[in-house]
């Protein structure tokens, strides 16, 4: 039999690292190890109760269960468009400038699909998104990593943008309040992008699912002057709503933007289930007190992860705003891997080491929030065992 060979789009990419780690952590489980998970950000507190009853109540009604638009359905547009001028100070037309997605990482291949061509070039955050990268790779996109550093408050050099080669580049992948560094967003950054888009005809792509965790002003790139006219925004109700496995998601810009991304969505995915959809938008209806609250239960899990962060010697800004909580590393350790691992096999606890990020994550680690307040102390007790292990040996 002649072999078979995969496609070599294959050879650009690697499995996606939360996917390969958290089997070993199920292995390790499996062993009775007890591993507590501060790796991946997946929100363990439910939506509001509305959410749910709304989904229940539809997901009844006999004629829902039918394909929907690729569009999504008008409640669901209009909900994002009300939200967007409640919170955001924007103003979408929730028509032709708003496209429901499922998930903001699917939203990544259908915007880099329909703009970049093989060989055109893409500007991506170091440290950033891995997938912004994996997905420049499999579109056979030219990628040129710029730096985000701890000295710069993890803000893009703009003065080093400007010195590169930048007639081939098409997109920019941007994402405040930032993950994995927690660096918040401003204007005046926006402001900044706005204009090094628009100047260079480069589409800037701004990911938003962070700006309701721990951060008391949010903020969009389309507040700006002329950002829809080069600028498009992913937001998600992931992490804002505690929805990550409902997989709702949206992006928004200008109607023609829109129209072409559409073109590549609706060739690879259908609409979402109408329940699920008309629940989302009830989600988006919720009063500033119910972010306060998930926010106060943040505030408390955040404080004992800056615990741990300084049982295991790593230096943080309180600064940070989202889930998650980044700490740079002490000199003992020869990088982010050897940290992480020696926390997870020695401590059974598991946290983010920062080099898959990029390279300048190398000397950084993660913690996520996304664990109670109970299991966060007794990790941070596991770490300070080992620790003094550490110290004795």
């Amino acid at each position: 039999m002649k072999a078979i060979i995969p496609a070599k789009r294959l050879d650009s990419v690697s499995e996606y690292y939360f996917s390969r780690k958290l089997k070993e952590v199920a292995e390790m489980n499996l062993k009775g190890l007890n591993v507590i998970n501060l790796g991946i950000g997946s929100p363990d507190l439910p939506p509001s109760g509305e959410t749910i009853d709304t989904l229940c109540e539809n997901s009844r009604k006999p004629d829902v269960h039918g394909y929907q638009p690729y569009v999504g359905i008008p409640e669901l547009r209009s909900a994002f468009a009300d939200w967007y001028r409640r919170w955001y100070r924007v103003e979408l037309n929730p028509n032709t400038e708003i496209q429901p997605l499922i998930g903001s990482k699917e939203g990544i291949l259908h915007i880099s699909l329909a703009f970049l061509n093989p060989g055109d070039g893409v500007l991506a955050p170091n440290p950033g998104y891995p997938t912004y990268f994996s997905v420049s790779n499999l579109v056979g996109a030219r990628i040129i990593p710029y730096d985000l550093k701890e000295e710069n408050g993890w803000q893009p050099d703009f003065g080093a943008l400007e010195s590169l080669d930048l007639q081939d580049v098409k997109l920019m992948w941007t994402n405040y309040p930032n993950m994995p560094t927690g660096a918040p967003a401003s204007r005046g950054l926006y402001q900044k992008l706005v204009d090094f888009g628009r100047r260079h005809g480069i589409v800037v792509c701004n990911d938003n699912p962070y700006s309701f965790i721990l951060n008391d002003n949010p903020l969009s790139i389309l507040e700006i002057d002329g950002a829809k006219e080069i600028c498009i925004e992913m937001n998600s109700l992931s992490k804002s709503h505690n929805m990550p496995g409902w997989r709702i998601a949206m992006l928004a810009s200008n109607a023609r933007f829109v129209q072409w991304i559409l073109k590549v969505k609706s060739n690879i995915d259908s609409g979402q289930f109408r329940p699920m959809m008309l629940a989302a938008a009830e989600a988006l209806q919720a009063p500033a007190e119910w972010y306060s609250a998930m926010n106060e239960v943040y505030t408390r899990r955040r404080k004992i992860a800056e615990e741990i962060m300084t049982t295991l010697g790593c230096t943080f800004d309180s600064r940070q705003a989202g889930l998650f909580l980044w700490g740079k590393i002490p000199d003992v350790y020869a990088g982010s891997g050897q940290l992480a691992d020696e926390i997870l096999y020695g401590a059974n606890v598991f946290i983010t080491p920062g080099f898959i990020f990029g390279s300048n994550g190398e000397r950084y680690v993660r913690i996520s929030l996304c664990c109670n307040e109970q299991m966060l102390a007794e990790a941070k007790n596991r770490i300070a065992e080992t620790q003094k292990q550490r110290q004795r040996s």
